[in-house]
């Protein structure tokens, strides 16, 4: 299994050996062969942020896009504290990022992953892809176990 970072990724992640940098459709984080299935996208809070606000049309439609996908999460690099407590260099209103939040997970069936720090994120994105790629194998496996082969 080889970790597909995006080619617009800015701070990219660094798995042990097994990534290599890639355009991805959708998101920042994919597998390699598997970007058609599966992504995440990574934010850090301000970034985040930004994309609720000034940035929310161009999200949104990521966002859209991502649908489309078996799984597509959103990491972030931010606790939930953080966000309520207004942590961020913005004016808007923390319950009003909080309740966008809600919408989008309910909207764009997006699981949102509060990390307390880029290396949690990490970890958590790694799991996630790693997770998908043992579900498909299992999922592959029942299938051919299923399967009668022919003369029987």
């Amino acid at each position: 299994m080889k970790i597909l970072i995006d080619t617009r990724e800015q701070q990219p992640y660094e798995f042990e050996n097994l990534s290599e940098v890639g355009t991805i459709p959708i998101g920042d984080y994919s597998i390699a062969g598997l970007e058609n299935h599966i992504a995440i996208e990574r934010k850090e809070l301000n970034d985040l942020i930004g994309c609720l606000t000034t940035d929310r049309d161009r999200f949104e439609r990521e966002l859209f896009k991502g649908r489309s996908l078996d799984y597509f999460g959103l990491v972030l690099e931010c606790s939930l504290s953080d966000l309520a407590n207004g942590r961020y260099r913005s004016e808007m209103d923390p319950k009003s990022a909080i309740q966008s939040l809600v919408a989008f997970s309910v909207r764009y069936r997006l699981p949102v992953w509060f990390c307390e720090s880029r290396e949690y994120a990490q970890r958590v994105t790694e799991s996630l892809l790693c997770k998908y790629v043992k579900e498909i194998d299992k999922l592959d496996q029942a299938i051919k176990g299923n399967k009668k082969v022919k003369g029987e």
